[in-house]
């Protein structure tokens, strides 16, 4: 399974890490030998809302072929909804089987067009901007639209990523990861 994890300037790390962290213990735990994950960007280094600089491992190239798309909230999403040149690249996953993202990360697969006709959630604060992209804003802490996963705000990026984890690999790999993080997993569907 190959993971695009997009960054940009001014997201919020950790609702990056927070998704990374249960995911990719998927391969270092050995429940799924094959999982690989590229961090995606526009450009080489992002910055994010508090400072933190990140390195890209694939800069501006196109996110076709993908399985997963990743895509982390924060204040940067505001303006590159608007930002033809980002949404254009974003919208090059258009075939990747599941879309995921944490907090405001929704906005930006609403303006790709991945929300279209499904129901879906973000940081209660921006709950009216993600209105006009999908059926249902939820106000729930992870919806699971099939092919369209969205998270609450950033903590339940962690949420988020041991969801998947049950969706990927199983109910038995979801306890074994949380324990191993000593996260006390809560959230149901």
């Amino acid at each position: 399974m190959k993971c695009a994890l997009v960054v940009f300037d001014r997201m919020t790390s950790l609702d990056f890490i927070g998704f990374y962290d249960p995911l990719t213990r998927l391969k270092t735990m050995q429940f799924m030998a094959d999982l690989d994950w590229h961090v995606c960007a526009t450009t080489p280094v992002v910055t994010d809302d508090r400072g933190l600089r990140l390195e890209a491992d694939r800069v501006g190239q196109s996110l076709a072929g993908y399985d997963l798309l990743f895509v982390p909230g924060g204040f940067g999403t505001r303006q590159l909804q608007h930002d033809g040149a980002f949404m254009d690249w974003l919208g090059t996953a258009r075939d990747a089987p599941l879309k995921v993202s944490v907090c405001t990360g929704a906005l930006l697969l609403g303006a790709a067009g991945f929300l279209r006709g499904l129901a879906a959630t973000t940081h209660p604060s921006a709950f009216s901007e993600l209105a006009p992209y999908c059926a249902t804003v939820a106000d729930a802490r992870v919806v699971d639209s099939g092919a369209v996963i969205t998270a609450r705000g950033v903590t339940s990026a962690i949420d988020l990523g041991l969801h998947l984890v049950e969706r990927l690999a199983g109910h038995n790999a979801r306890e074994r990861i949380a324990a191993q993080m000593d996260y006390p997993y809560r959230w149901q569907p």
